[in-house]
Parts: C-alpha cells; structure tokens; sequence
C-alpha cells in the first residue's frame, strides 16, 4: 500500500507523465518516513500505476481546474498553460483521456528527469504550481534525505553495522553527469553577484549559491534557459568515487619551549626556510604517525617569539587531526605517545597529552585578554644603575600601558593602539647594566616593547619610567592558565607525575568509545 492519498493523485500522475520517479513523486508529495523509498523500483512503479487507476472518476471530480478533455501530455505539438512539451524516457508515457481515466506505459522508464539536481527540483514544483495543483506543504524532502533513507540500510548490511546519523565515520559517494553539469551555468551570468570564488570550494556552483540565484531570476529568463518540466535524461549517473572518511579527532595539552632558536609555527619567508624545525612540527609529526591522520591544524593559547622560551607549567595547545585512520586510544596509549614526543627532542617537552571534544577547544581562545600571564626577563641599561634605581618598580601595581602595533609585527597585525596592564613587577639587581624582572602582565601585552618602548610606540615603558635607554636582552614565559573540558590545567606536575595516567584520559577517549 502506498503512501499517498487521494490529494495526491493528481500530483502523481501528472509528475509519473513527465518521466519523474516514484521516488521522487514521493518525494513532491511530502512522504518523510523511510520505508516506501527502500522498496524495488519496479515494485513502486507498479504500485503507483495502480493506485493512479483507482477511482479516477472521483479523481478528475475533485481536482480543480482539471485540464481540458482530450490532452495528451505526451504530444510535442500540446502546450499546458504555456508550458513546453513534456519530454519522456523511453517509451514510458501517461495519457489523460476524455473520459479521465489513465494510461501508462512507464514499466521501462529507469532515469527520472527531476532526482539529478536543483533545478530539476525547482522546475518540477513549479510546473506543479501552475497547474493550479498543490503539493499540500511549502517543502519537498530534499533529495539527499531520500538517497540517504534508500542507501543507509545497504551500506548498514555490507559494513555489519548500525547506521548512525552522528557518527562522526562517513561515507561519500560522488556521481557524475555529464548530460546536464553544465545545466546551472546560465544562472552565473543572469545573477552574477550568486556566485563567488570561495576557499576550499571546487566549484561557485554551491547548492546554497544556485538556491539564492533561482530566488532572484525571472521567471520569463529561467524559462528561456531551462525546459520547464525538466526534459528526461537519456543516461544514468555513474559513480566516480567511494570515500571512506572520519570526522576530525582533537588532541590538546601544554608544551615548554626550551630552545631560543625555534619558533612555534614553520618560519618560511618567500618560499625560504630559516629554520629547520618548529614547536608545530616537533609534536605533530608524532600525531600524524599514530593517528594515521591526513592533515592537521595547530593551534595554541597565545604563541612566543623564536627567541623566547616558554616554562613553568607551558603554553595550552590543541591539534586537530583531520581524517584520521585511528581514534581509539587508551590513557596508557596517550602516555606512550606522550613521552615519545619528549624523547624525541631536548627542545621542547609535552605534558597533559589528551583527547579532547571540539568544544573544549574554543576555550583556548575565549576571553585571552581577561587572561593574566607572567614572564622573567633580563633588561639591559645604557646607565649605570644601582639597586635602589629600580627598587621603585616593585611598587607598582596595575600600571596601564598603551600600545600601538610594534613594528615588527606591523606586517600581519592591523595598526592599532591597545590599553594593556601590568599588575605587577618584580626586580633582582644582577649588575650596574642588568637586573632581572619579573612581570604578571593582562594576556596581549607586547613585553619586549614595554622594554624599549619601540620608538615612542609604548607609552609609558620601562626606559621612560627609570629614564635611560632600556632593552631586553632575554624573554621567558612563565605560567598562564586556560581551562580545557572540565580540567583546569594549572601548574600541572611534570610528565611522569601522576596526573599522566590519572582519569583526564580516560574522560576524554571515552567522547569516542
């Protein structure tokens, strides 16, 4: 028994006469449940001839403004309010005869003329419209909501598992038609404005970018360009590409930086490499391997100058594993991983190794200005100085600097002038050109240049505060705090303390059991 009713029948047949597909007559009828689209195209076929035969005296009585006696729907020389002919498939044809009833010969009909795209959508429901016929709800169910409900139970049986609609494993299936690729490009030209180059989009012509173009065209210019009903295709799709894909895993912890010679992120400049390695790479490698990932996206709480070494309880990262072939791990397997990343370099050291959700990601970058930081640096004065020269900075308490863009980061930054505060600072006298000071500072603050004052860029700085010419000769971070799932990673022990097998691993794996 087939789900439609007798509001229906109308629709149908007039959709089965212009070679659309059970399916897709479905479909235009608002079916939203599973089973009819599952069943043997045949069996479908036969079923709606039937049901399209039943009752047609009742059938032509209720419809409003029934087409006029005599028509055939098949004939090129007949015209419907206007519309083209209708083009068939094969010899599957649907007549209305004078007496109403009707005839069908559509058992070879095997390519339907509306389920390759949008347009054929959008054309068939307006060819609808204007048989002054309604479909009985504003929308049709989208055509990869019916692929999905005819292919999940396959691929459910081929695979011997439950199909998921949140797993985050995927299955793509690409088809090609090259009958009608190119049948949306009239579009670009009528409403240019639809369709703009985007990253990562292979081609302008998005779903999203045709729907808003057909909102705006004319009718009169949309049916210049496309038939209307859409004509029948003469071949099926064929399918290009089965891909078999895992949605992205996240892997975050916090990493020292020891060196003063290696910068976070790869340093290329116009294609040159300056430096052989970097924080990114010396961790993500390892990841890529175990994971058996395609790409990845580093990311972190803030980042640190080549020359600038980054202590105490480390600076929050998190890497995303686009794609990975492995996602399952145990916390041991975590802690494995973990130490071979810091035995693989005296540069750099990984602690607090874990999976995390998407989610807790985003607190890496949430509220950073809110954040307070602190550093340990060695300053360099032109004058002589003594310790009570510099005794008087321990006193100060949330001074507020204004920063206009550094010069040395004026190339990737928009200029701009930045109120920052140093809450407190600490000074330890070396000798009468060095002393040590140690600042907690509002995350954001451009240390070096609280230093020198880059030119007058930094206002007030410590070379105008002591009145001398200052600069910093070496640049640590010392401890800053970000908040990960429900962890708040702060002062964590060191790699081999306990907190490395403790249930932070297991919470997070568990997102993917």
């Amino acid at each position: 028994m087939l789900p439609l009713t007798a509001e229906n029948k109308r629709v149908a047949q007039l959709l089965l006469s212009t070679g659309t597909c059970p399916r897709c007559i479905f479909r235009f009828c608002g079916v939203d449940f599973h089973a009819p689209y599952k069943l043997p195209y045949k069996e479908l076929l036969s079923e709606l001839q039937k049901f399209l035969e039943a009752e047609e005296d009742e059938l032509v009585s209720e419809v409003p403004n029934p087409p006029p006696k005599k028509i055939r729907l098949q004939e090129p020389e007949d015209r419907i309010d206007g519309m083209d002919s209708l083009s068939q498939n094969g010899e599957g044809k649907l007549s209305v005869t004078e007496d109403g009833s009707s005839s069908s010969k559509n058992s070879n009909l095997n390519v339907c003329n509306v389920c390759l795209g949008i347009l054929q959508d959008f054309c068939e429901k307006e060819f609808i419209k204007k048989q002054s016929l309604s479909l009985g709800r504003n929308d049709i169910v989208q055509l990869k909501e019916a692929y999905k409900w005819i292919t999940h139970p396959l691929f459910s049986e081929e695979l011997g598992v439950p199909i998921d609609g949140k797993s985050l494993f995927e299955v793509s299936v690409v088809f090609a038609h090259p009958e009608t690729v190119e049948d949306c490009h009239f579009l670009s030209a009528i409403c240019p404005d639809c369709f703009k180059p985007a990253k990562n989009k292979q081609s302008v012509f998005t779903r999203m970018a045709v729907m808003k173009a057909l909102n705006k065209i004319k009718e009169e210019d949309f049916r210049k360009q496309f038939p209307c009903p859409p004509d029948s295709p003469k071949a099926v799709c064929t399918v290009l590409e089965i891909e078999c894909a895992h949605g992205a895993v996240f892997v975050a912890g916090r990493y020292n930086k020891y060196s003063r010679n290696l910068p976070q992120t790869p340093w290329i400049i116009d294609g040159e490499r300056k430096l052989e390695s970097s924080v990114e790479e010396l961790i993500s490698d390892h990841l890529l391997k175990v994971f058996k990932a395609e790409s990845f996206n580093f990311s972190s709480s803030g980042r640190e100058d080549v020359d600038v070494r980054t202590l105490g309880n480390g600076r929050p990262f998190a890497i995303e594993l686009a794609n990975p072939h492995r996602v399952h791990f145990t916390s041991q397997e975590i802690k494995e991983l973990q130490q071979k990343i810091n035995n693989s370099s005296n540069k750099i050291q990984v602690r607090d190794l874990q999976l995390v959700t998407r989610e807790a990601i985003g607190h890496m970058k949430e509220g950073e200005e809110e954040k307070t930081k602190t550093y340990s640096a060695l300053i360099w004065t032109n004058k002589a100085i003594q310790r009570k020269d510099i005794e008087f900075l321990d006193d100060i308490k949330d001074l507020k600097i204004d920063q206009k863009t550094p010069l040395r980061v004026l190339h990737r930054r928009p200029l701009a002038v930045r109120t920052r505060i140093i809450h407190s600072m600490e000074t330890r006298y070396v000798d009468e050109h060095h002393f040590r000071l140690s600042l907690k500072t509002q995350a954001g603050t451009y240390i070096k240049e609280f230093v020198h004052g880059d030119f007058g860029r930094t206002k007030p700085n410590i070379g105008s505060l002591m009145d001398v010419t200052a600069d910093i000769l070496e640049l640590d971070v010392e401890s800053q705090v970000v908040h990960f799932g429900k962890y708040l990673i702060k002062n964590s022990p060191p790699a081999h303390n306990k907190r490395e097998g403790g249930n932070f691993c297991t919470w997070e794996s568990s997102q993917y059991k």
